[in-house]
């Protein structure tokens, strides 16, 4: 009799533990479940732009030399002509040979259209065009002039930009954050809350050099050049996700 009392007892023992530890499997799933049944925090999505002004100190001017002539070769020989006493201004005026870059160099055929007749080639036109950093926008109508009588005959545009703009973005971005937190500071209290965290934030936005004007008007028609430089707008813009506690 002794024994199978013994082996009743060891297997309610055994049950007895079984009840207390539960497997692996179900822990989680308790967990998850108990994760499931809690609230979502309160989240509120803002965004805000941070601006600052800062004055040019660098400039690059987009012009070129168009030339036409009966043949293909005489036009090209005419532009290369004029190019040449171009790019002597320059060495002349101390630009760099770093700050001259050939942007385009195009050689078409010109034809004219007569009513009811085939088209007449009158000819070859040929353009190089060439865009030049100028560092000292002192010197920037000068040099505009000096480039216009060495043969240049077309100004595309000039845009001003930055030599370094960091300082510049780095002030707007605090100004941006500035504006942001005191915006989510201001709806949270609205409503009862206050922010209690940044969970997420981004930008967009920055520096980029910005044209003052944009043409394609002949340059020997220019009775002056006044140039001014103004000023530059540097916008950074962000946007956070912010938690939200009573």
């Amino acid at each position: 009799m002794t024994k199978p009392i013994i082996t009743t007892l060891s297997a309610v023992a055994v049950l007895m533990a079984g009840s207390i530890a539960l497997p692996a499997a179900a822990q989680d799933m308790q967990s998850s479940h108990a994760a499931h049944m809690m609230p979502k925090p309160t989240t509120l999505n803002l965004s805000a732009q941070g601006e600052v002004k800062a004055t040019p100190d660098t400039a690059s001017i987009n012009f070129g030399v168009m030339t036409e002539a009966k043949t293909a070769e005489e036009a090209m020989k005419l532009n290369r002509d004029r190019m040449t006493a171009v790019f002597a201004a320059l060495k002349k005026l101390g630009i760099a040979d770093k700050n001259i870059q050939t942007s385009n160099l195009n050689l078409n055929a010109q034809y004219d259209y007569p009513q009811n007749a085939p088209a007449v080639l009158r000819g070859y036109q040929a353009s190089n065009r060439v865009t030049v950093k100028v560092d000292d926008l002192a010197r920037l109508g000068t040099s505009i002039d000096a480039v216009v009588k060495a043969g240049i005959n077309q100004i595309d545009g000039i845009n001003f930009g930055l030599k370094d703009s960091k300082t510049a973005e780095d002030n707007a971005r605090k100004a941006a954050v500035a504006a942001l937190t005191q915006r989510a500071d201001l709806y949270a209290s609205a409503m009862g809350y206050k922010v209690k965290r940044i969970i997420t934030l981004s930008e967009s936005g920055g520096y980029a050099p910005q044209p003052v004007y944009k043409t394609m008007a002949r340059a020997e028609m220019m009775d002056a050049t006044p140039i001014t430089a103004g000023e530059l707008n540097i916008a950074i813009s962000v946007s956070a996700e912010f938690e939200l506690e009573k």
